[in-house]
């Protein structure tokens, strides 16, 4: 198992942002779901803390693949979470729970990620953030 991914993991169900980034470099691509490509540290963090101001999430069932060398690796979870705060564009935020399967790829060089990119499926979790 990778323990960098682990650890961003890790940090993400303590809600520990400046230990996920720890685990990113300077330089890292962010592919958000259904968003644009971010890079670099900055823009993560702002979108952490945007994420955080909207849902409380932990992810649970994790699988982590590791590619031979260390350099690619993959996870699978579920995103069990809480919709706190209206996203613009998404509905209305009343408190909705939802649980979500989810993955995530990364790319890796020196024990850091330089690439994140996560999938799920929007169309679910709008159905079950709307019922």
């Amino acid at each position: 198992m990778n323990e960098t991914v682990k650890a961003y993991f890790d940090a993400f169900n303590r809600g520990d942002t400046p230990a996920m980034l720890a685990c990113l470099s300077d330089d890292a691509r962010h592919h958000v779901n259904e968003g644009q490509v971010r890079e670099g540290k900055d823009l993560f963090r702002a979108f952490c803390e945007h994420m955080s101001r909207c849902y409380r999430e932990e992810l649970t069932d994790m699988v982590i693949f590791d590619a031979e060398g260390g350099t690619r690796a993959a996870a699978e979870f579920v995103v069990n979470g809480t919709y706190l705060e209206t996203d613009e564009g998404l509905p209305e935020a009343k408190g909705q729970t939802y649980v979500l399967p989810a993955g995530s790829f990364f790319t890796l060089k020196d024990g850091l990620i330089t690439r994140v990119v996560t999938y799920y499926n929007l169309a679910d979790w709008v159905k079950q953030v709307s019922a």
